[in-house]
């Protein structure tokens, strides 16, 4: 992960992820051991260190970067 996910921290570059996995606030929280308050703040300094308006645009991001793939049946 390079260019723009440098400034992340690696814990919102593992919440992105997860996002980009489809997952919900309350669901990255319970696999990371968090609460749902932390992975709002993790959510939001993401979406503002990228530059971002919301979770779709943090998804598609990370399709387009390369950094999660499509998933194969």
């Amino acid at each position: 992960m390079t260019g723009a996910f440098d400034h992340l921290t690696p814990r919102e570059r593992e919440v992105l992820l997860k996002i980009a996995s489809g997952l919900t606030n309350a669901e990255i929280g319970a696999e990371l051991g968090v609460t749902t308050g932390t992975v709002k703040t993790d959510v939001n300094g993401l979406l503002t260190k990228l530059g971002l308006r919301d979770r779709v645009q943090a998804t598609i991001l990370a399709y387009e970067s390369g950094l999660i793939r499509p998933r194969t049946s």
